[in-house]
């Protein structure tokens, strides 16, 4: 019964380990971003807090080896990690002065080594109680660690495919902590102590009746403006109402704004792509790559175009369709990776807009010079290629870089910025073809139209009048081999989330 029981604590508090370390993306990314730098931190926490954990349990067991001690961390880990959603708004608080790397890294030690350290001693624990004779040490330990790792491998899949999007975030690790806290009260039922064997029975029960009371989705507060909250595959994805605006935010960040009454975008950076229209002059075929709320693929289609989506995250699609942008324009969505959908797609566009970017997520894959010959050979001989990105200043080393690749593909390259003044953070518009960008007099006079200031044609008309070619001497030609994007876009998201925090507040039912 011990052997079977030892095997079963070793599999869930396994398990519990890549589920808490999973979590953490969502724990802690709607405040910075789930970029790579979270990655490594949460990586790195994780292998430093079971090192520690492994040594501290094998030292702990050679001194008192008993199955109460073992049910003692094994309830301290899962009190912890019931309190991780408790202070990380405090934790995060107290550390988002200290820079991007610093604080995704300090956050990460305070919130989760404690109990991934604790689960780190099982274990070692549980491999001094199974072992009876040196003679089988090594498969005692071989088998206990098999067991451990099979309960990571399965949690870690289960909690990214199934339960992050359909419990949520909060509710998952209160869950987490509640089934390691029950674990521990089942090894104290082995103990002989006749009532630490009638407290654990009734704690597994009161426990248990709990657990009911978590079971479910994270739910919206409508009389404080948070629409929704989905946990889906990609990200956390929250729509909020601030004022007569809507937000559509996306582990933290800003990917849709518009007037919530008139359902009308508010964002400069989809009035500017609008330029490629009278640059087209004709309603013709055109992909959008990266849908968020619909309101580029909304304003091509009220302008009688073919338009046509890729979004790689179906939640999204329903979600701009519900609160964003109803009309039929989002009917004909793909939910697909972009890439892969020009891989796989054997038809030619007049226009192809990539606009898949996120101030911390800037999918690399999208940016090579291998994925812009892909998107190339999937327009006409005219067609235009734009691309939309988020940058500090209209000479930032992503801007200059991408530049330079698409100027490896297309024959025209040019960039149209929307940041005033020109070094803050911004949308820079870059736009590629091998037909030449030219408007008409009659076009460039109604841009420069006075009435229009601060409104969309204001902003069209100041892209246009300072466009221009990167310098491209110093940038780096992007490929699937070389592409440092994510790590240039750390101090744009650091940047993006003051700003956010300054616009919207630290409310923390926004993150």
């Amino acid at each position: 019964m011990k052997k079977y029981l030892l095997y079963l604590v070793v599999f869930i508090c396994g398990g519990a380990v890549l589920a808490i370390e999973i979590l953490g993306t969502r724990i802690i990314g709607p405040f910075y971003g789930v970029s790579i730098f979270l990655w490594s931190a949460l990586i790195s926490i994780t292998l430093v807090a079971l090192s520690v954990g492994y040594m501290i349990g094998g030292r702990l067991a050679d001194k008192k080896n008993n199955y109460n001690v073992l049910g003692v961390i094994i309830a301290l880990s899962g009190v912890i990690t019931m309190l991780i959603p408790v202070f990380r708004d405090s934790v995060i608080g107290i550390t988002e002065s200290m820079g991007l790397r610093t604080s995704v890294l300090i956050s990460s030690f305070v919130l989760f080594f404690p109990p991934l350290t604790l689960l780190g001693m099982v274990s070692p624990y549980a491999i001094k109680l199974r072992t009876q004779s040196l003679d089988d040490i090594g498969t005692r330990a071989g088998d206990l660690y098999s067991v451990s790792t099979i309960g990571s491998v399965i949690a870690a899949l289960l909690t990214g495919y199934l339960l992050i999007p359909n419990i949520g975030v909060i509710k998952l690790t209160l869950s987490i902590g509640i089934l390691l806290i029950i674990t521990s009260f089942v090894l104290f039922l082995i103990s002989k102590n006749k009532t630490l064997k009638i407290l654990s029975i009734f704690f597994i029960i009161i426990l248990a009746f709990s657990s009911m009371h978590f079971i479910g989705s994270e739910m919206a507060d409508q009389e404080k403006g948070l629409l929704t909250v989905r946990q889906s595959e990609y990200g956390e994805i929250r729509v909020m109402d601030i004022d007569d605006n809507r937000f559509l935010l996306i582990d933290g960040g800003i990917h849709t704004a518009i007037d919530k009454n008139t359902k009308q975008n508010i964002l400069p950076y989809v009035w500017v792509i609008d330029i490629t229209k009278k640059l087209k002059n004709y309603a013709g075929d055109m992909l959008l790559i990266g849908l968020g709320g619909g309101s580029v693929l909304k304003s091509f289609y009220e302008d009688n175009w073919d338009v046509e989506a890729v979004e790689l995250d179906p939640v999204i699609t329903q979600i701009a369709n519900k609160y964003f942008n109803p009309v039929s324009a989002l009917n004909n969505i793909h939910n697909q990776d972009g890439r892969e959908f020009l891989k796989l797609k054997n038809k030619t566009y007049d226009l192809i807009v990539l606009d898949a970017f996120g101030s911390s997520s800037v999918p690399f894959h999208l940016t090579t010079i291998e994925s812009f010959k892909l998107a190339k050979s999937r327009l006409k001989y005219d067609g235009i290629f734009a691309v939309n990105v988020e940058a500090i200043g209209w000479n930032d080393i992503i801007v200059k870089s991408i530049a330079k690749t698409l100027k490896h593909v297309f024959k025209n390259v040019l960039a149209l910025p929307i940041i005033e003044p020109p070094n803050k953070l911004g949308n820079v518009i870059i736009i590629a073809s091998d037909k030449p960008f030219e408007l008409t007099e009659e076009l460039e006079r109604d841009y420069l139209n006075p009435d229009y200031r601060f409104s969309a044609n204001y902003e069209r008309n100041h892209a246009w009048e300072n466009r221009f070619l990167p310098d491209i001497n110093n940038a780096v030609l992007l490929s699937d081999d070389l592409n440092p994007v994510d790590i240039w876009s750390e101090r744009i998201n650091l940047q993006a989330r003051k700003q956010l925090h300054e616009l919207l507040g630290d409310s923390s039912f926004l993150w």
